[in-house]
């Protein structure tokens, strides 16, 4: 009888440890999964906190971080240093390229050939990552892109069509290019290479942290690709459904390889969306979808004219306005978070000169950071922003103001004049909005 009753007690022992053990797990993983940036309604929460962007678009981030540039290496501590004296807490970066003959395209690029990867630009990933981590900012990275200055879809159709997509920086001819590219959502060998690319990004191992990708928490998301888009303006029925169906499988793809992080479209909203409300809606239903995005440009829309801003000025911002604010409603409407990951103006006098002042630029972002501002305080769907773009200590190495392979990296990507939008470490009022914008956003996190 005593040998039954120690075997029962050495059994509800067993019982009591392994409940404890569970329990003991079960802790483990929520403290774990409070590392990673997670969507709870219409918010962002980390380490059991709201968590709100304050963010800047670095495209060029894994190009600073290649091992064969130390003096790239020397910047990129350099800008990151900066940022996060800012505020800025998170980084938008371009995570793959493609290799193009397209001329206003970065180079190097990623992926030379379908299967054939740059380990000196992976390797700068990685170190990029770690920087990052060191810091305790988180980074959203991007997987594709619908505009040419990386390759992107364009390279992907050249590759599996054997076309020789023109480049829209030459011929002028932008909509012929939204209805080539768009093809890349239907191609099958497309897909197959974009998926395997997907998967080498999103399961590797950094080479100098020791830890795979999928559990890097200063990871916040992994995004389809910079503005993706239906087609051009006049996109069809059937463009719009093969896109939304797009969205979705690759978003569930990836969310397949990877448990920890969200993912997002980086639409830039309705613009993106062949002004197609529903549309627009129907992308970002996908359960697969974390949280909405979306982008303002109101020069490149024709909304204003920076060479008459007196003139352009007030009907440009009540546009402006609107679109912020129907965004913000659009996220409310489907109860997901949303960011404005996109947002410029260029310099004063329409110049490209870092000498240049930028007092429309100012008075732009006082525009877009007090409504946000606003809508965020009131506990409204915005989960931040990021401002485009961070040019830092990079400077234009030609009279022109176009990139040319050798030259500094900067915010404005290739296809653009250099000096156009981003914001460099000279802008000493740009940078004072953006740093008191930051304390007030930080203050709102509880």
């Amino acid at each position: 009888m005593k040998k039954v009753k120690a075997i029962a007690a050495t059994c509800a022992s067993a019982m009591v440890l392994g409940m404890f053990s569970t329990q003991a797990t079960a802790a483990a993983d929520v403290a774990a999964d409070k590392k990673f940036v997670s969507a709870k309604n219409t918010h962002f929460m980390r380490q059991g906190q709201t968590y709100y962007i304050v963010g800047a678009n670095f495209w060029y981030g894994a190009y600073l971080g290649k091992p064969d540039a130390a003096t790239e290496r020397a910047r990129l501590h350099k800008e990151l240093d900066n940022l996060k004296a800012m505020g800025v807490n998170n980084l938008r970066v371009l995570a793959v390229s493609e290799k193009t003959e397209m001329t206003s395209a970065v180079k190097p690029a990623t992926t030379q050939a379908p299967g054939q990867y740059d380990e000196n630009l992976l390797l700068g990933l990685d170190y990029l990552l770690a920087e990052i981590a060191k810091r305790d900012m988180t980074v959203v990275l991007y997987l594709n892109n619908f505009w040419q200055w990386s390759g992107g879809m364009t390279q992907y159709m050249n590759w599996f069509e054997g076309s020789k997509a023109l480049d829209p920086n030459v011929t002028g001819d932008y909509e012929d290019f939204m209805f080539q590219t768009a093809r890349f959502y239907q191609n099958k060998d497309a897909q197959k290479e974009y998926q395997n690319t997907i998967k080498k990004i999103v399961t590797r191992v950094n080479t100098i942290t020791g830890q795979a990708y999928s559990n890097d928490a200063s990871i916040l998301s992994w995004q389809l690709a910079n503005e993706p888009r239906p087609g051009n303006s006049k996109a069809t029925a059937q463009e719009k459904t093969i896109y939304t169906a797009w969205v979705n499988d690759t978003a569930k793809y990836i969310h397949g390889l990877d448990k920890n992080h969200m993912v997002s479209s980086g639409s830039e909203g309705l613009m993106g969306s062949a002004n197609d409300q529903q549309l627009y809606l129907d992308a970002h239903k996908s359960p697969y979808i974390d949280y909405m995005t979306y982008h303002l440009w109101p020069k490149n829309w024709s909304w204003f004219d920076s060479k008459k801003p007196v003139e352009t000025w007030d009907g440009a911002m009540v546009k402006c306005k609107d679109y912020l604010n129907s965004h913000i409603d659009f996220a409310k409407k489907l109860h997901k978070p949303i960011v404005l990951e996109e947002f410029g103006m260029d310099r004063d006098g329409a110049t490209f000169d870092v000498k240049a002042t930028t007092h429309v630029r100012d008075r732009f972002y006082t525009e877009v950071f007090s409504l946000l501002y606003r809508r965020a305080k009131a506990g409204d769907a915005i989960a931040g922003f990021n401002f485009w773009a961070w040019n830092g200590s990079g400077r234009a190495g030609h009279a022109d103001y176009w990139w040319k392979t050798g030259d500094d990296f900067l915010g404005d990507p290739p296809q653009e004049e250099q000096g156009l939008y981003g914001v460099f470490d000279s802008d000493v009022t740009t940078i004072l909005l953006i740093k008191e914008t930051a304390g007030k956003m930080h203050a709102l996190q509880k």
